[in-house]
C-alpha cells in the first residue's frame, strides 16, 4: 500500500508545473503561448528571463529528487518502488493532471530522480550534456545524447538491480522520445541555439546590429 502511495505522490509532485506557475506569477503570461510552448526551464529562460529559468530548473530537479527520496523512505528503499517513482515523477511532469496532461519533456525531473537513484552515472552523463551543449549550443542535442547514453552508463558503472536498470533504459528512451520534434528541427537546421538572453532581448540585439 505504501508503495502505491509513493507512486501517487511521485506523479503529483511531477505534475506541479513550476515553469508555468513562475511565469504566471511574475509576468501574468502563459508560457505555453510563448516560444516553443514548453513549460520547462529552457523555454522559461528564453521567454521570461534568466532568474525564472534557473528557478524552474532548480524546482523541477528538486521535485524529481524528492519523489524518489520519499519513495525510498516509504518503502524501505525498495529498488522496485524507487525505480517506479522515478518514472512516475517524470510522467507527472510530461503529462500533468493540472494542465490537461500537456506538460514538458521531463529532463529536469529525470535529473532529480536519478540523482537520488543512480548519482554517479547521472553525474557522468551530465558531463556529456554540458560538453555537448557547450560545443553545439543546442540544449536539445545535449539532452538527447545524455539520455541515450545514460542507461549504458548505469549498467557499466553500477551493475544495479534489474528494476533500476530497467528504469534507466525506460527513462532514457522516454527523454529521447519527448525530444523527437527537436530532433526533426535539428536535422532541418531550424532548431534555435541556446542563449542566456530572452527572445525579446535577442531580437532587439539583432535589430541593433542591422
Amino acid at each position: 500500500m505504501l508503495g502505491l502511495l509513493s507512486l501517487v505522490i511521485a506523479y503529483l509532485l511531477g505534475a506541479i508545473p513550476f515553469g508555468y506557475l513562475l511565469v504566471k506569477f511574475t509576468s501574468g503570461e502563459d508560457v505555453r503561448e510563448s516560444g516553443s510552448g514548453n513549460i520547462g526551464a529552457t523555454n522559461v529562460l528564453r521567454t521570461t528571463g534568466r532568474a525564472a529559468g534557473i528557478a524552474t530548473l532548480a524546482l523541477d530537479i528538486a521535485k524529481g529528487f524528492l519523489a524518489v527520496w520519499l519513495a525510498a523512505k516509504l518503502t524501505d528503499n525498495s529498488p522496485w518502488w524507487t525505480s517506479l517513482a522515478a518514472l512516475a515523477v517524470m510522467a507527472g511532469h510530461a503529462f500533468p493532471v493540472f494542465l490537461n496532461f500537456k506538460g514538458g519533456k521531463a529532463m529536469a525531473s529525470f535529473i532529480g530522480a536519478f540523482l537520488y537513484l543512480t548519482p554517479l552515472p547521472l553525474i557522468a552523463v551530465l558531463l556529456v550534456f554540458l560538453i555537448t551543449a557547450a560545443v553545439t549550443r543546442f540544449i536539445s542535442a545535449a539532452s538527447i545524447l545524455a539520455a541515450a547514453t545514460f542507461p549504458f552508463g548505469v549498467w557499466m558503472i553500477l551493475h544495479p538491480p534489474t528494476p533500476v536498470l530497467l528504469a534507466a533504459f525506460l527513462a532514457g528512451a522516454f527523454i529521447v522520445h519527448r525530444h523527437r520534434a527537436n530532433w526533426e528541427r535539428l536535422r532541418a537546421g531550424t532548431e534555435p541555439a541556446f542563449s542566456w538572453k530572452t527572445e525579446e532581448a535577442h531580437d532587439s540585439h539583432m535589430r541593433g546590429r542591422r
